[in-house]
């Protein structure tokens, strides 16, 4: 995630998403949950419409991990603002516009008490 190439990027993005999606790793994720977020945002701003569209969805499997509680709350306050900013940025793509948008609102059921 760290790379300086936006394909070896997106490729690790994928490549969590996919082990995300198929095991439950609360305590690798819970152990990294920071550096995660901070990569995801990270891609998130300064990645195009591909990168963010996989870090966007990264960042639901990492709430979906997580579950509901404090920690994904830290994960929402930390992304939340800067998903916003994408999902209200008429230049930025539709795909990473609907990404985030969908994002949003996966993590905000999530950490939300009052399901109502």
């Amino acid at each position: 995630l760290y790379s300086n190439s936006a394909k070896t990027r997106q490729a690790a993005l994928e490549s969590l998403k996919s082990a995300f999606s198929s095991k439950i790793l609360y305590e690798f994720v819970m152990e990294r949950r920071m550096t995660l977020t901070d990569s995801i945002e990270r891609c998130i701003k300064k990645g195009k419409s591909d990168e963010q569209c996989a870090a966007a969805g990264l960042a639901c499997l990492l709430c979906v991990q997580m579950g509901s509680g404090i920690e994904s709350e830290e994960i929402l306050n930390t992304l939340g603002p800067v998903l916003k900013k994408i999902v209200c940025d008429g230049t930025a793509s539709i795909q990473a516009r609907q990404a985030c948008a969908t994002c949003l609102g996966i993590c905000c059921f999530i950490v939300t008490d009052d399901i109502t």
